[in-house]
């Protein structure tokens, strides 16, 4: 377990719904409930933080939200209590899943890889757990090629990650990284805030 990144985001907890739970959140609901709507099958869904994300769940779904924050997961229990259907929360660091090989069937991630210590490494890790062929659907905040853009979200990701996010991430090319097969990436804002379709290698194929 990474001590370090579970006690920045407990520390962070007392205040998300604050900071995350209005704007934002009406802000890209459209996006959100149109890339859960392909929730199907057994579903992980990383970082599941304070539980904002539930309420743009389809209901009648069989989940398991972790997160490596338990100051998170207290916010969120309410929430994932008021869900219809199931909805599982455990403590686990993304690095370090104590799943079995092919456990899922989809993952699902919501402005999470911006902030994972070693993102090839937890995308990687995300890939064992998935069965072959399985589907990773990703709503990520990523770095820019747009120019002035580009610049002022690296100038300001030596600040942003003592807090939490990076700004300057290539998260589609991390994802490649990681072995899977990139389907889709689609802008939501510009190139900075983006979806990201991808599956797991075929048996055999990777």
């Amino acid at each position: 377990m990474d001590v370090v990144t579970r006690r920045k985001w407990d520390r962070a907890a007392k205040s998300f719904d604050l900071m995350n739970g209005f704007g934002p959140e009406k802000r890209w609901a459209p996006a959100k409930l149109e890339l859960f709507s392909k929730m199907e099958g057994r579903i992980l869904f990383l970082a599941v933080g304070t539980g904002l994300d539930i309420q743009f769940f389809p209901p009648g779904r069989d989940i398991v939200g972790i997160d490596i924050s338990p100051r998170m997961l207290e916010k969120a229990a309410p929430k994932a209590a008021a869900y219809e259907g199931k909805l599982d929360l455990q403590e686990m660091d993304v690095h370090d899943l104590s799943f079995e090989d092919g456990s899922f069937d989809q993952v699902f991630t919501s402005c999470t890889f911006c902030s994972v210590p070693d993102p090839v490494r937890g995308l990687e890790s995300l890939r064992r757990v998935l069965r072959p062929g399985g589907e990773l659907r990703m709503f990520e905040h990523t770095g820019s090629r747009i120019f002035p853009i580009s610049t002022m979200l690296r100038l300001m990701t030596p600040l942003t990650r003592r807090i939490g996010p990076e700004l300057d991430r290539d998260t589609p090319a991390n994802v490649a990284r990681a072995g899977f097969e990139v389907q889709e990436v689609r802008n939501i804002y510009l190139d900075v805030v983006r979806t990201i379709f991808a599956k797991s290698p075929a048996s055999g194929s990777g």
